[in-house]
């Protein structure tokens, strides 16, 4: 970017890998020439292949993580390092490194604080049937469940300010921490925004490490622990409907029995049934409880997020010169504008 925009901003690449070693050297090297300035990391998560070394000599600064699991690695990435700006890809080669600056750009002049590159083709072609079919199924549930400020969840390729990266508490260990990186920016309402960009293919010989099923389950459970967490009166008012609806169909018969002939006959029918609706009613207050106290929670991390330093947002050289200074007439700033 030759507009300025950069200037004296500390940028860093993120690019967390396990067994990239096809790919890696031309995605630093393509970073490299995309953006000369910004440093660039490679987390090397237990490969088995040459991914740590092919990155060091393509001039990334290499670090080990030996969680296996991406969302360590991300955790471990927003820990270690300080900078003004982050840009996080893949180390496949399925993001063009030339669109990282216009992923920086969009934060900047949008004043966002995450910027998420939405991919044109991952329904088209996402490796296998199974994950395309997944990714729309996942954003479908999301969109239900968070809001629509996401189309597309599971993208790695994002660009951060710093006051996001430090208020991200990070505690998912594998593929759902882009869900997780979603459900923060969603439930604290932070300023986010989707560019779409081209989706690459792998190339010959690297293979996916994403698994459909596996993978699936646990960013469905992800997506359940975080709904009881952050939306505790919806998750658990559905789970005392289901409960007393249960209860119902117990209790019905029983009931019609009895205005019928004036007798319980079938005792045990009738207690289970009693029991549920107790549980439900339970279950509903819990939810009642736990939505306060994650209301207070959601309080505590939007002050940590306000306690961050914003980005330096970028200011033309025409909007700056029509602030009036001190001492200097009207005219004299609108000459000089």
């Amino acid at each position: 970017m030759t507009d300025g925009l950069l200037d004296d901003l500390e940028i860093a690449v993120l690019l967390p890998c396990y067994n990239e070693a096809k790919t890696i050297g031309a995605v630093v090297d393509g970073f490299r020439r995309a953006m000369p300035g910004a440093r660039i990391y490679v987390y090397d998560n237990n490969s088995s292949d040459q991914t740590a070394l092919r990155a060091a000599l393509a001039g990334a600064t290499v670090v080990r993580e030996p969680r296996q699991g991406k969302g360590h690695v991300v955790r471990r990435m927003f820990s270690d390092i300080e900078a003004d700006i982050y840009l996080m890809a893949d180390g496949d080669g399925t993001y063009a490194p030339e669109d990282g600056a216009e992923l920086i750009r969009t934060l900047l002049t949008e004043g966002c604080d995450m910027v998420v590159g939405t991919r044109r083709g991952v329904t088209a072609d996402a490796g296998r049937r199974g994950h395309a079919f997944g990714n729309s199924l996942f954003n479908g549930v999301y969109r239900m469940l968070f809001g629509r400020d996401f189309t597309d969840i599971f993208s790695g390729y994002r660009a951060f300010s710093r006051r996001f990266v430090k208020s991200f508490p990070a505690i998912s260990g594998g593929f759902e921490i882009e869900t997780e990186m979603s459900v923060h920016a969603s439930v604290l309402r932070l300023p986010v925004t989707e560019l779409e960009l081209d989706y690459g293919r792998r190339p010959e010989g690297s293979e996916s490490k994403l698994s459909t099923f596996r993978d699936g389950g646990r960013i469905l459970w992800m997506l359940a622990m975080l709904m009881k967490e952050t939306r505790p009166f919806y998750f658990f008012g559905y789970l005392s409907v289901f409960t007393m609806s249960v209860s119902m169909l117990f209790m019905v018969p029983v009931l019609n029995e009895y205005f019928q002939t004036g007798l319980v006959n079938r005792m045990p029918s009738w207690m289970l049934a009693v029991g549920l609706m107790m549980m439900a009613l339970i279950v509903f207050a819990a939810g009642m409880i736990l939505d306060s106290v994650a209301r207070g929670r959601v309080e505590l991390k939007r002050i940590h997020y306000l306690s961050m330093s914003p980005v330096r947002r970028p200011t033309s050289e025409f909007s700056a010169g029509l602030k009036k200074p001190r001492g200097k007439s009207a005219k004299d700033v609108a000459k000089a504008a």
